[in-house]
């Protein structure tokens, strides 16, 4: 299984999915098409659960996501629950002043059946 990046933008977040399991997004999330961003990613899932990792950790590092990167960033994580034979647990970061993020990290969990963690860092 080869392993996924895409170099971020002003517009993209940085992607990079390795097949050992751990999955980062970070920086911006306000692309043109979401869908059509996202849509590797989802693909990428798809071919990582034919082999997967005991664990699989995705880290969300996002300063910011738009309304319709929302609901693609949801598809990922109902993607990542369908995966069997892995731990599959989130770990979202939000700046120590960003209490949207916060709430949109806990908005996840609430309807996700994944373990999430809210970090608090300084700065995204």
């Amino acid at each position: 299984m080869e392993d996924l990046k895409l170099e971020g933008s002003a517009k993209t977040p940085f992607v990079e999915f390795s097949s050992n399991g751990e999955l980062l997004l970070k920086g911006r999330s306000i692309p043109e098409n979401s869908i059509e961003f996202y849509k590797p990613l989802i693909e990428w899932i798809d071919g990582y659960s034919q082999s997967v990792n005991e664990n699989t950790v995705l880290s969300v590092q996002l300063e910011y996501f738009n309304t319709s990167s929302s609901k693609c960033i949801l598809d990922v994580f109902k993607k990542l629950e369908t995966l069997s034979g892995s731990n599959v647990s989130v770990k979202w970061y939000y700046e120590e002043d960003d209490e949207d993020m916060l709430e949109a990290g806990e908005d996840y969990e609430a309807i996700i059946d994944l373990d999430f963690e809210m970090i608090e860092v300084e700065e995204i």
